[in-house]
């Protein structure tokens, strides 16, 4: 997606970057009962009923509004499946706010120029789209390394797999990300 300045982008642009979100913030007790991507389609159809509601001129503004759906969405999801500790929803508003901060540095990392607040946007959403298109276990080993900062050992357990698998995972994601990232810029 390339974002224009002088529009706010649709809502259905923010899918990948929701559900980037929404899989970092539900808790692994409740990934077997409760699917990101049914919390993502229940954010953006609360958004689509309330977009009268929003303010906001900007991306970035437009994506922490949504952002604030995706925590309620979560919240209200957990309870429906009995975590009474998930019900702080400032507590997940802020930790979605984390993510997205963690996705932005991670972005800006690899950036020798300072971003402008549109160009990091946009890198958000390649990183997000293009994060969705790995599969599912490189997907998950980038994500819990460098979105969630779990080590090595950490992520092996979590995903069932040795650390010399993990690793195996994490360069092979990463070197697919670089691919598509640089792709998308028009790199080769």
């Amino acid at each position: 997606m390339t974002l224009d300045a002088d529009r706010v982008p649709p809502l259905e642009d923010y899918r990948d970057y929701l559900l980037l979100l929404a899989r970092l913030q539900i808790d692994g007790r409740l990934r077997g009962q409760l699917d990101p991507s049914d919390v993502v389609q229940q954010t953006l159809l609360k958004a689509h009923e309330k977009r009268d509601q929003f303010r906001g001129k900007t991306h970035g503004e437009q994506a922490a509004w949504l952002r604030m759906i995706l925590a309620r969405a979560v919240v209200d999801a957990a309870r429906k499946y009995g975590d009474g500790a998930a019900g702080r929803e400032r507590s997940l508003d802020e930790a979605l706010g984390r993510s997205s901060r963690r996705l932005e540095a991670w972005l800006a990392a690899g950036q020798s120029l300072p971003l402008s607040r549109m160009e990091r946007d946009e890198g958000l959403f390649r990183l997000a789209d293009a994060l969705a298109r790995l599969p599912v276990d490189q997907r998950r080993a980038v994500e819990l390394r460098y979105l969630r900062g779990m080590s090595m050992a950490e992520i092996g357990q979590e995903v069932g797999r040795s650390t010399a698998a993990v690793g195996g995972l994490l360069q092979r994601g990463l070197r697919a990300l670089r691919q598509m990232l640089g792709e998308s810029r028009g790199e080769a």
